[in-house]
């Protein structure tokens, strides 16, 4: 019995096209009430209109030892994730950060935390 093995020496590798959308998610406002993300560097093609005198608020201390104790993290209350990274319901459009945390998003387009995780 013979076996003949013919192969050619160039390899031929399909090239990537890989189109990435603007970003999976940034931190706005995170647990602490402190703005990570001003309203300036935010996409301008996402058309947002955050209101951030009346979103920059923290965490209670009650809520943040909570947050602490459950979670090991205090997780960020408001968060922008592109659109293709969201999911719907029957309630609304959410993603989840982290594989644990829930956030929904509201009318200014943006994402907040699920108030179950702090009520």
């Amino acid at each position: 019995m013979m076996l003949l093995l013919a192969s050619c020496s160039h390899k031929t590798i399909p090239a990537a096209h890989h189109t990435a959308p603007a970003a999976v998610s940034m931190i706005v406002i995170d647990g602490y009430g402190r703005v990570l993300t001003p309203a300036d560097k935010l996409y301008s093609s996402t058309h947002l209109q955050p209101n951030y005198a009346a979103i920059t608020r923290a965490f209670t201390p009650n809520q943040m030892k909570n947050l602490q104790y459950r979670y090991n993290m205090i997780p960020p209350k408001v968060i922008y994730v592109s659109d293709v990274y969201t999911q719907h319901s029957l309630k609304g459009t959410y993603c989840v950060y982290k594989q644990k945390f829930w956030y929904w998003k509201k009318a200014d387009g943006l994402f907040y935390l699920d108030e179950r995780y702090y009520r």
